[in-house]
């Protein structure tokens, strides 16, 4: 959604207990995350022969299909909504070399000879822990522990084992069965005027609190992933909204715009609309027939 990495509901943490302790919050990481977004070279693809193009969407399909069961994690397609793009492909791999491995088995597949790269976006699964963060950095400052020293960094890092054990469904998540996906990249400003990196933790976390309700109160409509690119890509953070119906997007992204964090510190990038298309039917999509999706 547009929200930064946090997703828990968090309460507000006094300014002066957090004084002079690090400013960033502590994140852990799991599955690394490629979207790559296509369009069809249609005039090419309706230049072969009928039986080629069933043969080469054929071999595709078949490839599709091993990877969308990936037990390394998985792949799925989309057709997108507008001109920003026919095909999106989304990809979740346990070790981030898994990315390249399914862009290479793709790239090699003759279908790949009709389509044209629209966008990708590069990321990996991040879940931001501001709550914990401040409850950890005041118990070591209250314990004298200098930031950074030998022993902060040893709790640190016990605190993010088990955190990253607590949350290993979270970080690894399998590609929700849903027939709609939003994805969209997001920043947070930091201009001259308004820069989130310049407010303290404090203050960050009580306004991710805020946001944070408002996206809880979606949690059985909509399927939330947010992954962090700061470093991988353009923007910040990607955003993947799965749900059964669209109309939820729009819903769920227009409330949180009043809250503090979206209205006052937010930058959105582009928006892809798609709708699932199983492995399958990759041949009849390309054919021009809608893909069916069954979410029971």
């Amino acid at each position: 959604m547009s929200r930064s990495p946090s997703h828990l509901a968090e309460s507000a943490a006094p300014e002066d207990a957090l004084a002079g302790l690090p400013a960033v919050p502590l994140t852990i990481e799991g599955a690394g995350v490629l979207h790559q977004m296509f369009r069809l070279r249609r005039p090419l693809w309706r230049a072969l022969d009928p039986g080629e193009r069933d043969a080469i969407a054929a071999e595709a399909a078949a490839a599709l299909a091993e990877m969308e069961q990936n037990e390394t994690g998985q792949s799925a397609l989309f057709s997108l909504f507008g001109h920003k793009g026919d095909l999106m492909l989304v990809h979740f791999r346990h070790e981030f070399a898994g990315l390249k491995e399914a862009e290479l088995r793709l790239s090699g597949l003759r279908l790949f000879d009709y389509l044209e790269p629209a966008h990708s976006f590069l990321s990996v699964v991040e879940l931001g822990l501001y709550e914990s963060t401040v409850k950890l950095y005041r118990t070591l400052a209250e314990r004298g522990l200098e930031p950074h020293s030998e022993t902060w960094d040893r709790e640190v890092e016990q605190t993010l084992a088990r955190q990253r054990e607590a949350m290993r469904s979270r970080l690894y998540p399998e590609i929700p069965p849903t027939r709609y996906l939003c994805f969209y990249p997001m920043d947070r400003k930091r201009g001259e005027l308004k820069n989130w990196y310049r407010e303290s933790l404090a203050e960050r976390q009580r306004m991710m609190h805020e946001h944070g309700l408002v996206g809880r109160r979606y949690a059985g409509a909509v399927k939330q992933i947010i992954s962090g690119s700061i470093g991988f890509d353009d923007w910040e953070w990607g955003v993947d909204l799965f749900a059964d119906d669209p109309l939820i997007f729009k819903q769920l992204i227009y409330e949180m715009r009043f809250d503090e964090v979206s209205a006052v510190y937010a930058l959105f990038g582009a928006f892809y609309v798609g709708l699932r298309c199983p492995a399958a039917q990759l041949g009849g999509l390309l054919e021009g027939s809608l893909p069916v999706v069954r979410t029971e």
